[in-house]
């Protein structure tokens, strides 16, 4: 059937095709700006959950974590949830509270298959770390950890994101699954841009500077945090230009590109991080292949 040209059948009144035509219409514009752009919900990626209309902001978790809620452009609530990159596709939920009623929702998480990467290093320590590198390591993932898992109150300036770095190719993209000397190690955890040593890099959105370190792998490294959940770093650093706790806004040089760490050259490496789970930053900048 369609809505343009002669029903399929004749018992289909023109009223009947118009009244079908006016309902698929509406379901197609039912969701807000945001459902629309950042509704990727596979495997590292986001799914924009509608929560319905309320006078009180619903408050939600998921997997135990809590998860951003704001207002849609058609006001109603919904809710941002990052989805891990090891999630098996299959039906999961929210657990909703507003006004004291609690309630389960529903959302469905779709297949997604990611590349390989293989990268060929001549340390050999950034593939297997000595006992030293790797409890330096382990004491520099829990910072992290912590710093992804924070969750402020305050709702981030704008969820559609800037780009970090002006220009630049996106290379290594997120969820790749990254070989080391022929050695598998973690899944690409960011994305990648492809700039000069010294591009100024950018906060994608007003936030509170948490870490600012040299890690082994990292680089010099900057964490911002953006409100309910939503965190982003910023790895292989030259230089960092702010200090933890510093209130930053959308649009502020935080520091450089280079190539410190387990890099192979200039690069700046962006993760996007969502009630504690890595999502693929491509979404926020309207990049996302599916």
């Amino acid at each position: 059937m369609f809505c343009f040209g002669r029903p399929v059948t004749e018992m289909i009144t023109r009223a009947g095709v118009a009244a079908l035509c006016l309902l698929m219409a509406g379901a197609v514009h039912a969701q807000g700006y945001v459902a629309r752009t950042l509704g990727k919900p596979v495997p590292g990626g986001v799914a924009v959950v509608a929560l319905g209309e309320s006078q009180l902001a619903p408050t939600v978790r998921y997997e135990g974590k809590p998860v951003l809620v704001m207002r849609d452009s058609d006001q109603q609530w919904v809710a941002l949830a990052g989805i891990d990159l090891k999630t098996s596709p299959g039906t999961k939920s929210l657990k909703v509270s507003v006004d004291g009623q609690a309630r389960t929702v529903p959302f469905e998480v779709r297949a997604k298959r990611y590349k390989e990467q293989h990268i060929k290093l001549k340390n050999q320590s950034y593939v297997n770390p000595d006992p030293a590198q790797q409890a330096r390591f382990e004491r520099e993932y829990k910072a992290q950890i912590a710093a992804y898992g924070q969750f402020r109150p305050d709702l981030p300036s704008n969820v559609m994101l800037d780009r970090p770095v002006d220009g630049g190719r996106l290379s290594s993209p997120f969820g790749l699954r990254r070989f080391f000397n022929g050695e598998e190690r973690n899944a690409h955890s960011g994305l990648d841009f492809a700039v000069p040593k010294g591009t100024p890099v950018k906060a994608p959105a007003d936030g509170v500077v948490t870490i600012v370190d040299d890690y082994f792998f990292n680089g010099k490294t900057i964490f911002l945090d953006h409100g309910q959940g939503l965190v982003t770093m910023y790895c292989h650093l030259s230089a960092a230009e702010v200090q933890v706790g510093q209130t930053v806004q959308r649009g502020q040089v935080i520091g450089k590109v280079g190539s410190t760490g387990r890099a192979t050259g200039p690069h700046l490496h962006w993760n996007v991080s969502l009630n504690g789970n890595r999502v693929d930053p491509a979404i926020f900048i309207g990049a996302f292949e599916p």
